[in-house]
């Protein structure tokens, strides 16, 4: 079966630090680029963070320096470390593979990230991170 798997989420205190995994079961992860999104009720679905196939890291600038994003192609994992966690960081966050480019779909409303973005291969089915004092 084809699939990725996030894990790694769970609920942590203000400035505290997470790292979500995204494993990748029946195809080779290392022939995508991956990408981790998050989306809170309510909200729009963002790209946080970008990993290519030889290992280029993009961020989101709202994410301010505080996440890190890395790849284990040998595990077919990939990575997002988020150190200093801010209320505003809560959410469910999504992992996905890509072979090309990624475009948004201007819809209404804030639809859930596989709709919104175009382009993607494997979506997970996201883990959540919550922010609590």
């Amino acid at each position: 079966e084809v699939e990725l798997v996030e894990s790694g989420g769970g609920s942590v205190q203000p400035g505290g630090s997470l790292t979500l995994s995204c494993v990748a079961s029946g195809f080779a992860i290392d022939d995508f680029n991956v990408d981790w999104f998050r989306q809170s009720p309510g909200k729009e679905c963002v790209s946080v963070a970008t990993i290519s196939r030889d290992g280029a890291p993009w961020y989101s600038y709202s994410m301010g320096g505080r996440f890190s994003i890395s790849r284990d192609n040998a595990k077919n994992t990939v990575y997002l470390q988020m150190n200093n966690l801010k209320n505003e960081d809560a959410s469910v966050y999504y992992c996905a593979a890509r072979s090309g480019m990624m475009s948004i779909k201007q819809l209404p409303g804030f639809p859930p990230c596989p709709d919104r973005y175009v382009g993607i291969r494997y979506w997970g089915k996201g883990t959540s991170v919550t922010i609590s004092s």
